[in-house]
This record gives C-alpha cells, sequence and structure tokens, in this order.
C-alpha cells in the first residue's frame, strides 16, 4: 500500500513538473514566430483587429469575447478560456479543436514553439 502511494505521490508529482514546464516558455522567441506565423492575420496590439481578431491580453480571456470581430459560431460555442493547456491545444491544430472555426493556420507542431508563442501571448498586457 505504502508503496502505491509513494508510486502516486512520484506520478503526480512529475505531472506537477510537466505542467510549470507546459507553461514555460521564452517569450521573445515566441514574439519572432508571431512575427512569421500569426502577424499576417493577427495584431498584438489592444483593439487591432485583422483577417483575425486581435490578440492583445488574450491569455487568460474567454474565446469570442474581441471587441469589434465577427467570430464564427462554432467558436462562440466553444466556451473555451485561453489558458496554456487551451493555447496549446488550439496552437497545435485549431480546426480539430474547434470544428467551424474561420481560422486557417494549419498549427505549430512543435511543442516548444508553442510554449514561446505562449509566452509571448502571456506577456501582451
Amino acid at each position: 500500500m505504502h508503496r502505491l502511494i509513494a508510486a502516486a505521490t512520484l506520478a503526480l508529482g512529475s505531472l506537477a513538473l510537466v505542467s510549470a514546464a507546459h507553461a514555460d516558455g521564452d517569450a521573445a522567441a515566441g514574439k519572432t514566430l508571431f512575427q512569421q506565423k500569426c502577424a499576417l492575420c493577427h495584431s498584438p496590439d489592444k483593439g487591432v483587429n485583422k483577417l483575425g481578431p486581435s490578440l492583445w491580453n488574450v491569455a487568460g480571456q474567454p474565446a469570442a469575447e474581441v471587441p469589434n470581430y465577427t467570430f464564427s459560431a462554432g467558436m462562440k460555442d466553444s466556451h473555451i478560456t485561453w489558458d496554456d493547456a487551451s493555447l496549446d491545444k488550439w496552437l497545435t491544430n485549431p480546426r480539430a479543436m474547434v470544428a467551424g472555426t474561420k481560422m486557417i493556420f494549419p498549427g505549430l507542431p512543435n511543442a516548444a514553439d508553442r510554449q514561446n508563442v505562449i509566452a509571448y501571448l502571456k506577456s501582451l498586457k
């Protein structure tokens, strides 16, 4: 029994480390990736919508609530809050996450790239 508890504690501790690492990224590298992969459609500036909505202050916010942007029905009905996990899933494959999204971006396959972009998005305040 004690071994089972010890194994569970170790596993949970490992998950906590993964979660903490999951939230880490290099915001400067993320800014570069954002400029290369995202800036054509999204602005990092408050109130500046392009083909896609402004991503200023997106981290921690509910999806589909950027003022003066028309979101797809799928995004409006998604009930997503943009935390590290949902941003990572979105950046992996937007269309798989929200059916009917207007976003045509195929995703970032590299986990480190996604974490860097997320770190940059979290800096936009």
